[in-house]
């Protein structure tokens, strides 16, 4: 085994959403792990499911009987760490500024995307990475439902609405500017090979930049 990689005598399959805006897959959480097995060198076959759009099981990896939900055990990538099938982290794990540098991407990048995906801008976006395959009665329940999920998981309500806006782009601006000074002039973050932090990096980036419109601060910042 090599970098926590055990021997694949097949390809694994990523089902993921689209692609769209020229990206392999416009989905923001599974464009990393498309990104984690590119950086793996496993070879893998990209599917794509548009009859659930919106399930939370998207991405999940298929390699025999094998699957890896992003549902279950804290996402498809971790799956893979901990089942021992593609872990490109064990010799960072247990870094301290490694791990803090990935709940910070987690965190207030995630919630910056998340924010700017659903609520920041006029959704254009969002219907057509998720429901543009959809009738059109169909994908407009489902996106303001969604709309109102992700106001309840940012904490936001017509009271603090302007206040959790500024505080978002505000920690966003913070961990772009941290991202950039522990890069410097290096190609990866940790020990000159990619981890997961790279592939989350990278995928948030190339969303930003390609999927959400140029107007917005998520991709200025970016």
């Amino acid at each position: 085994m090599e970098d926590g990689r055990r021997e694949i005598d097949k390809n694994l399959t990523l089902v993921a959403r689209k692609p769209c805006f020229g990206l392999p897959t416009a989905c923001p959480t599974c464009l990393p792990v498309y990104i984690y097995l590119r950086f793996s060198k496993i070879p893998f076959t990209l599917e794509f499911n548009s009859i659930h759009p919106d399930s939370d099981q998207i991405p999940y990896v298929e390699y025999g009987d094998y699957v890896a939900y992003n549902n279950e055990k804290g996402g498809v990538i971790k799956a893979l760490k901990e089942d021992n099938t593609v872990d490109l982290d064990s010799n960072v794990c247990d870094v301290p500024e490694w791990i803090s540098t990935k709940a910070l991407v987690e965190t207030w990048l995630g919630d910056a995307i998340k924010y700017e995906l659903w609520i920041g801008c006029d959704g254009k976006s969002a219907h057509e990475v998720y429901y543009s395959d959809l009738p059109w009665p169909i994908r407009k329940i489902l996106y303001y439902m969604k709309v109102r999920s992700v106001k309840q998981e940012l904490g936001i309500t017509s009271e603090n609405a302007d206040s959790r806006e500024k505080e978002i782009y505000s920690r966003a601006a913070m961990a772009y500017g941290a991202l950039s000074s522990r890069l410097g002039e290096q190609s990866f973050f940790f020990e000159n090979r990619p981890t997961s932090l790279d592939a989350a990096i990278l995928g948030h980036v190339l969303f930003a930049l390609h999927a959400l419109p140029v107007s917005t601060s998520i991709s200025h910042s970016s």
